[in-house]
């Protein structure tokens, strides 16, 4: 069974990222790091509930790769936008193979002391116009979101909007209230709550 596990804010630098999340929600991001298999950098947010939010971006001191990267941040353009979001596998190899989608191939990771495998699609772009999570397998006993400073931020709701919607949501079969699917123009919206009050991300 998936369950949600963080979700991606992308942007055309990791400062325009950083600063929509932070106008957003009205609270500062922490430090997070690089990722040099993707050429990407982030910053990440704990939430509540076990959750964490990252905001990523190429990083400009990485040339081009010989593959494209995760998330679809190659073809980024336009303001930085709540892009994905990802859910975790117990068994990514085993949850590959029921999924009637490309949902990717398993690949190992590492930042630091954190391991993980990601689910990348080989063209980097994600089913149903990047609105398929994106799916991860920790491979250690400790993830971001148990170690990440609290932030007062907690996520009410996540809507996945798509044309295709009812396929979508058949396809995921997350069981997570908080996720909902709606018919209409590819985009994901959150809504928050903050110590500001209630806020909406997208």
């Amino acid at each position: 069974m998936l369950t949600l596990d963080h979700l991606a804010v992308a942007g055309g630098s990791l400062a325009e990222a950083v600063a929509h999340v932070e106008a957003a929600l009205g609270v500062p991001m922490g430090p997070g790091g690089e990722h040099a298999h993707f050429g990407t950098h982030n910053q990440l947010i704990g939430l509540a509930d076990g959750l964490y939010l990252e905001a990523i971006s190429a990083n400009p001191a990485v040339g081009a790769l010989p593959y494209p990267r995760w998330f679809d941040l190659d073809r980024f353009a336009g303001a930085p936008r709540l892009s994905n979001w990802i859910c975790r596998s117990d068994d990514l190899d085993a949850d590959l193979a029921l999924i009637e989608a490309d949902a990717g191939k398993s690949v190992a990771l590492s930042r630091g002391d954190l391991r993980w495998r990601m689910a990348v699609p080989g063209t980097g772009v994600l089913p149903y116009d990047n609105r398929f999570p994106a799916l991860i397998q920790w491979d250690v006993a400790v993830t971001p979101a148990e170690i990440l400073p609290a932030s007062g931020v907690a996520l009410i709701r996540l809507e996945v909007a798509h044309p295709e919607a009812e396929a979508l949501r058949k396809l995921v079969a997350l069981d997570d209230p908080r996720v909902v699917f709606v018919s209409g123009a590819s985009e994901v919206r959150a809504t928050f709550e903050t110590p500001h009050g209630r806020r909406v991300l997208q």
